[in-house]
């Protein structure tokens, strides 16, 4: 199965992945936690992040801005802005664009999934084999973010989305009309490193920037 392309946006989605978090270096699933803050290094990836976009688009771009609601993106796009000369206050939230719902294994440490729950990551995918106890499905992430793309796909021009882990990678797979993977029940794009940014224009994708952190299966973000 195949979704279809949001082919008719008019501009560029720049789908940024946040910096690095005091969970990620803690080993810690966050999931949908409202806010875990950015350490240094998820602060340089963010500054970083904002050079190449500046580098790109220049001065004041005509760039809606949009982020989860959660903190860690909120920070990393208030470093991006700055570089873009860019009002932070400007920008657009929507709770559909957070990460994947850990349910009752939130904030839990990896080391402690031991037993029946030690295969709970599919190393390969860099995804989760099934859902955590009162969590969320991939099939899930992709009806939200997918609403949200429906709902917005006449937002004039470029747009810059900083969101999650997971979930970027599921808009992502939305927004290219990627093939449903069955084992996870949605289409899921390759994973990217913390601070990376995928650029999507007509339904094609390239990696406008990488970033310099860890991967989703290590510690979701």
């Amino acid at each position: 199965m195949t979704t279809h392309p949001h082919a008719a946006r008019k501009g560029r989605d720049f789908i940024a992945r946040h910096g690095e978090t005091v969970y990620n270096i803690a080993q810690r699933m966050q999931g949908d936690h409202p806010h875990t803050p950015l350490t240094r290094k998820g602060f340089a990836q963010a500054d970083a992040m904002g050079a190449t976009l500046r580098h790109l688009l220049g001065v004041k771009p005509k760039l809606t801005l949009w982020a989860s609601s959660a903190g860690r993106a909120l920070q990393t796009l208030a470093i991006i802005a700055e570089h873009l000369e860019l009002d932070w206050h400007g920008a657009r939230r929507d709770d559909r664009l957070v990460e994947i719902g850990m349910g009752e294994w939130s904030g839990r440490y990896y080391h402690e999934l031991t037993g029946p729950d030690a295969d709970f990551l599919d190393v390969d995918a860099r995804l989760y084999r099934r859902p955590a106890p009162g969590g969320e499905w991939y099939d899930a992430i992709a009806a939200r973010v997918g609403g949200w793309a429906s709902d917005t796909d006449d937002d004039p021009g470029d747009r810059l989305v900083i969101m999650h882990g997971m979930s970027s990678r599921v808009l992502r797979g939305v927004l290219t009309g990627a093939d449903v993977m069955p084992q996870f029940d949605a289409p899921v794009a390759p994973d990217l490193p913390q601070g990376s940014i995928a650029l999507i224009e007509g339904g094609r994708e390239t990696i406008a920037h990488l970033g310099s952190g860890g991967p989703s299966m290590v510690a979701p973000a």
